[in-house]
């Protein structure tokens, strides 16, 4: 019977999926996916979004997952919606364990940066466990959160997305991505203490690629607690606002440890 922690559930399903990287990347690490094709077999190419590459990926990555479940005794259940958490769920047959998976990717910036990725929402189905909104399983019930990073570098040439070819001509056209590598921690591990990009509400990774193969981002050495506590009660300005607050409480790591003792001097008084 394989648990989430006696079992090592981490390092199994990571080494289970670095074998597939052969199989979606070739001697040379461009990746295997050159297009789509339709009943014709025109070849359409793929362009550089980053919504359209994440997706190709994930979908190849399904099947591989599916089959690692099967043979470590899990169920899986997929998301019901697109922006549904997480992209899937174990649960394991014999003792009902629930495990979050989560797949994003990211593209490298330099040779030891990346984008980054958004961990999921710190609102929501995040401050209330119980909730069963925009969630397949209540948060609370899940027993680890991880997050499958997808990690790659964008391909310098120029795509020419107008360009039809034959399957014939495969090899002639460009892969869009190269040197694909999967990262595979608990989202606390490798989660920052700032919001991820845009206006959304969703917890920020680091950028550091290394931080993320180790999973040594900044709440790492002060455990999952300290990371559910500061992103539950996270406040950005406009949340601030609402609240009819000045500023937010905090707005990173420190200044959320010296709130804290400031308010556990409060109590005290």
């Amino acid at each position: 019977m394989m648990t989430v922690d006696r079992d090592n559930f981490r390092e199994k399903l990571l080494a289970y999926l670095n074998q597939y990287l052969y199989d979606i990347q070739d001697s040379d690490g461009n990746w295997t996916v050159k297009g789509f094709i339709d009943v014709f077999k025109n070849v359409y190419t793929i362009s550089l979004d980053t919504k359209v590459i994440s997706k190709v990926l994930e979908i190849m990555l399904f099947p591989k997952i599916q089959q690692f479940a099967i043979e470590n005794n899990f169920d899986i259940v997929l998301s019901k919606e697109q922006n549904f958490y997480p992209d899937i769920s174990f649960i394991g047959k014999n003792n009902g364990e629930k495990v979050a998976l989560d797949i994003k990717s990211t593209y490298r910036t330099s040779e030891t940066t990346a984008s980054g990725f958004t961990l999921g929402a710190f609102t929501g189905y995040f401050r209330d466990r119980t909730s069963k909104k925009n969630i397949t399983f209540p948060y609370g019930e899940y027993k680890k959160h991880y997050m499958l990073g997808i990690i790659y570098t964008k391909q310098d040439e120029r795509i020419d997305e107008y360009k039809i070819y034959s399957i014939a001509e495969l090899k002639r056209i460009l892969s869009v991505i190269k040197d694909i590598e999967f990262i595979l921690q608990e989202k606390y591990k490798i989660a920052t203490d700032r919001p991820g990009s845009g206006n959304t509400k969703n917890i920020g990774s680091t950028t550091k690629i290394e931080q993320m193969r180790r999973g040594t981002g900044i709440f790492s050495e002060y455990g999952v607690e300290v990371f559910d506590d500061y992103w539950m009660y996270y406040l950005t300005k406009d949340m601030a606002q609402l609240l009819e607050l000045p500023k937010p409480p905090y707005r990173n790591i420190k200044e959320y440890f010296e709130y804290k003792q400031g308010v556990k001097g409060d109590k005290n008084d």
